[in-house]
Formats: structure tokens, C-alpha cells, sequence
């Protein structure tokens, strides 16, 4: 079962997201509660970074309503990034004095060697020893696994040395094995404005919504689609459905929408990245996934690869044919395209860059 959302009082609607869920049947009022935010970086929420501190202040109020009184909020940054930092330039130092709950920064935490699928991996004992986890990730897009939700969101439970090893084993299955040895009570996910370019923000693009739900493969899978990826196409996704740990998204999945007049019209952009570009973009009718990995491969090369052309994008040029320069699969009758529904951007990035050689 998934939960959304619509509006712009994130704290209200992140409250009542889980007043409307089903996870009272799993939280009691006596459990140790910890808070797993999304702080990548000491970017704040509006990048598309970062967890939006006014979503864990609604997870904090429904949580006090329901009873409980041992809330921590836990977190450890990406490797290179300090979370007390993070924790202070994300408004989350506010939190905890208005809510005296505690800000742990797990880099210093004890951690616990567990082995699952002849992986070996430390795991924060804050977490694994907490009653009830609630993994509050950001919807978002990211560099090598293409999407990073929930299941992504819990490499932040490890020591940074050990962040940087999961590389070395292939991110997808480890990040599948600790979500199957870090077991989640509930999952909220901040689709605020989530970047879906770059997991480090800066192409946010504002879509106002709360998802929450149980499973965090169903939730990863639900979002994957979200932003233009079937859920085969993330590999730890294809891991934690061979793992057991869940079940993709389909049309039988009971989806509960709150708030639907709130649903933003037509397609949703970041128009303070867009306005860099809006000499060169010709959009029309394009969709958001599509839009913002154009802007984010144009960010890359600094625009300079489109020079005095115009690169167009989006649904009103199905069917059309032209000399220019097009995005996607819409644009497919143009003598220069790039392929895909939506393009990758770096596949984005290989045309403009070969434009530059020419």
C-alpha cells in the first residue's frame, strides 16, 4: 500500500500522510524511534539535495501525538562531508531544540559487523538496536544507480570508509544486503523537489508531494517509474525482489492519494536552472525527467555545445521533421537526436560534447 500527498504545508501534509497510513499497525508508543533523513551534503532542501527539515518536523509531530518519546534523528553524511554540518546549514538544529529530540551523528558510532549473501557489512549499532527505523529519504535521481530513494538512503547507517567500499563491490547488491540485515518500520519520502539529475542537488524540480508506505522496495519502485526508470533498470531494485524483500509497483498495488486538487498542473521544471539555458532550449510540451536531463548535461558543458543552435525537446515535435538538433525519442524525426523516452544524460552529454568536435 502507498500513500501520497499533494501541497505546499509540508509539515501538515507530512502529518497527515501518516495519520492516513497504515503505519500505527506496526509503531508503538513505547518504541525507541530513530529518523533516517536524506543529508547527503550541507546543501540545504531547496537544492534538491537534502531531506526538508519541515517533512521530519511532521514525522516528529505525528510521532509525539501517537505517543512516543524516544526520538533521535540519525544521519551520516557522504563520504567528504561533515553532518554536523549538515545537520546545523539544514535547519535541523532547530528542530531539535524545538522538539528536544536528539541529533546523532553516526560517523563516530559503534558499529556492528553482519554478513548477509557473503557480504560483509558494518552497520551503525544506533540503528540497528533503534525499536522502530523510519527511513525519510529524498526523491531524487543519482550519478551510477540512477534513482536514490530508500533503499539507497541507508548507506548513511555506515561508517564513510565503508560507503566508499561499496563501490568497490558494485553499490547494488551491498545496497540490497543491508537493506535485508536494516530492516525499516516505515518509510517516509520527501518529493518535494527532488534533483533528477544529480543525487548532490542542483536541478531540483518542485513537484510538492509526500510518499510513504511500508516496503521500501514497493516505495523505490513506485518512484523509479516517477522519474522515467522501469524498476528493472535499478539493480538493487532487481536485488531486493531476488532477495525477498519486496514487491515492484504494479497496476494491483492499492495507492491512496490525498489532497489530489493539489496535484501540480502539466509538466513541473526547475525554471532557475531553465533560465540559464532558455536562449537555446526550444520546449514544447516536454516532460520533466526529459527537460532536466537536458539542463543538467548543459550545466555540464557550460552551454556552450548548443552555441547559436537551438536544441528542442518535448512532445509538440512528435512527428516532425527538421535539420536541428532534438531530445528524445519525441524528436526522433530530427537529422540530429539524441535517442530515449527519457534520454540518459550523459548519453546527452556525449552528443553535445561530439557538437563541440564538429
Amino acid at each position: 500500500m502507498i500513500f501520497i500527498n499533494y501541497g505546499i504545508d509540508w509539515v501538515r501534509n507530512t502529518f497527515e500522510t501518516l495519520t492516513a497510513s497504515d503505519i500505527g499497525a506496526y509503531l508503538k508508543s513505547g518504541f525507541s524511534v530513530s529518523i533516517k533523513p536524506n543529508l547527503v551534503n550541507e546543501r540545504s532542501a531547496d537544492s534538491g539535495a537534502t531531506t526538508h527539515p519541515e517533512v521530519i518536523e511532521g514525522i516528529i509531530l505525528f510521532l509525539i501525538d501517537f505517543g512516543v518519546k524516544d526520538i533521535k534523528i540519525i544521519e551520516n553524511s557522504s563520504a567528504g562531508h561533515n553532518t554536523k554540518k549538515a545537520y546545523k546549514m539544514c535547519g535541523y538544529e532547530t528542530l531539535q531544540k524545538k522538539y528536544d529530540v536528539k541529533l546523532i551523528d553516526l560517523q563516530s558510532d559503534n558499529f556492528k559487523t553482519l554478513k548477509y549473501e557473503g557480504i560483509d557489512l558494518k552497520i551503525s549499532g544506533t540503528a540497528l538496536d533503534s525499536d522502530f527505523l523510519i527511513n525519510a529519504p529524498v526523491l531524487k535521481a543519482h550519478s551510477q544507480t540512477r534513482l536514490t530513494c530508500c533503499m539507497k538512503n541507508l548507506k548513511g547507517c555506515m561508517p564513510q570508509s565503508e560507503m566508499r567500499r561499496f563501490h568497490t563491490l558494485g553499490l547494488h547488491k551491498p545496497i540490497a544486503a543491508l537493506n535485508a540485515l536494516l530492516r525499516c518500520g516505515y518509510c517516509v519520502v520527501d518529493g518535494i523537489c527532488g534533483d533528477l539529475s544529480f543525487e548532490e542537488g542542483g536541478t531540483p524540480v518542485q513537484a510538492n508531494r509526500i510518499i510513504a508506505g511500508r516496503n521500501p522496495v514497493l516505495i523505490d519502485s513506485y518512484c523509479a517509474e516517477l522519474i522515467g526508470y522501469k524498476p528493472d533498470d535499478i539493480g538493487y531494485l532487481s536485488y531486493g525482489r531476488e532477495f525477498m524483500l519486496g514487491d515492484f509497483y504494479c497496476e494491483k498495488t492499492k495507492v491512496i492519494e490525498l489532497n489530489q486538487e493539489q496535484k501540480s498542473a502539466g509538466s513541473v521544471k526547475s525554471e532557475r536552472i531553465a533560465d540559464r539555458y532558455r536562449d537555446i532550449i526550444d520546449d514544447n510540451d516536454a516532460c520533466s525527467v526529459c527537460y532536466a536531463a537536458l539542463v543538467f548535461a548543459l550545466h555540464r558543458v557550460n552551454g556552450e555545445a548548443a552555441r547559436n543552435k537551438k536544441i528542442c525537446i518535448g512532445q509538440g515535435f512528435k512527428g516532425k521533421k527538421s535539420g536541428g538538433t532534438g531530445i528524445g525519442n519525441c524528436a526522433g524525426g530530427f537529422t540530429n537526436h539524441v535517442k530515449g523516452c527519457p534520454p540518459k544524460a550523459v548519453d546527452i552529454i556525449q552528443f553535445l560534447e561530439k557538437q563541440l568536435k564538429g
